[in-house]
């Protein structure tokens, strides 16, 4: 099995923070906007950097929606954020009509995603994020998996032309993947190549499914690996190739059944070539405080539940 270093933990918001630093001295037209949470999202940088084009809009998201939406109209590259439940569910109508219905370019950096976010509970987490993005047509879904993919995810948004979902998290969380590697969206990054079956992951989940892989080799299971860290557009083809050789699947994502990265990858396995497909998600529930690893062992969204369920997918192959 492929071998990856944890170079040291560091919350994806912060490699958020370096992206957007980043973009924002490659091209002039790209703008911070934020409510409130300018520490929350790490984009003290940005805002010490080009003061002139960071706007705080206080805890007035949906006014922050139309905002961004019209500096999109007039040509700037406007990246909002604030935490995952209020630049989502709070303002779905302004994200509908103003971003997504006219695909303007407004890039959504949602921070303190999914049950990781920990003991602030259920009112502020949220683990249906990504089914109404991914309902949004024209909107691009990104979850990267640590700092560096998270900087490098956000580079490549700032450059994309129309709307971009990036979610992440607040917890620190192994950083492994090349610091220097550029984000490609709509490509699945394979980790590690196997023949008896695929675990599909994306976000925090990637580093447990790296370690679930590990421990598999160790009772004699292959596990391919990939990080599907862009949701939508979703890389068909490399997943159908996997699946194929590996003739079973488990998807593996902090978020709900519902409308999520399992329900995607099922859409295209049912579709095209179905094969025997497990889920280690959220099920149907909200969140609850605790620590992240507390909530992950409570949720089954860890190493041991990804390995199980990977030994019920490769049990049901016929």
């Amino acid at each position: 099995m492929k071998k990856y270093i944890d170079t040291g933990k560091v919350d994806t918001r912060s490699g958020f923070g370096e992206g957007l630093a980043i973009a924002g001295r490659e091209d002039e037209r790209v703008l911070a906007l934020t409510a409130d949470l300018k520490g929350s999202l790490k984009m003290g940088a940005f805002a010490k950097a080009f003061p002139e084009r960071f706007i705080q809009c206080g805890i007035a998201e949906a006014n922050m929606v139309g905002v961004a939406a019209g500096l999109a109209i007039t040509g700037k590259v406007p990246f909002i954020g604030s935490f995952a439940e209020f630049v989502t569910g709070r303002v779905y109508d302004q994200l509908r009509q103003e971003v997504a219905y006219g695909h303007t370019n407004v890039k959504i950096a949602s921070s303190h995603a999914g049950i990781t976010l920990g003991e602030d509970g259920a009112t502020h987490q949220t683990m249906e994020d990504v089914a109404l993005m991914r309902a949004l047509p024209g909107m691009v879904v990104i979850v990267p998996c640590d700092y560096n993919q998270t900087k490098n995810a956000t580079i490549a948004a700032a450059k994309y032309v129309g709307p971009v979902y990036l979610r992440f998290g607040r917890p620190s969380v192994p950083n492994f993947t090349p610091a220097d590697e550029p984000f490609e969206i709509g490509k699945i990054y394979n980790l590690n190549e196997g023949k008896d079956v695929t675990i599909i992951t994306n976000g925090h989940l990637v580093w447990p499914a790296l370690e679930a892989a590990e421990a598999l080799e160790a009772e004699g299971i292959s596990a391919e690996v990939l990080n599907v860290a862009t949701v939508k557009p979703l890389d068909e083809k490399a997943l159908l190739e996997s699946v194929g050789k590996t003739g079973c699947a488990v998807v593996a994502e902090e978020h709900n059944m519902t409308g999520g990265l399992g329900e995607a990858v099922a859409g295209v396995l049912a579709a095209n070539a179905p094969a025997p497909l497990e889920f280690v998600n959220g099920k149907d529930r909200f969140g609850q405080s605790g620590t992240p690893a507390e909530l992950l062992k409570a949720y089954g969204l860890d190493a041991p539940h990804i390995a199980e369920a990977a030994k019920k997918a490769i049990a049901r192959k016929k």
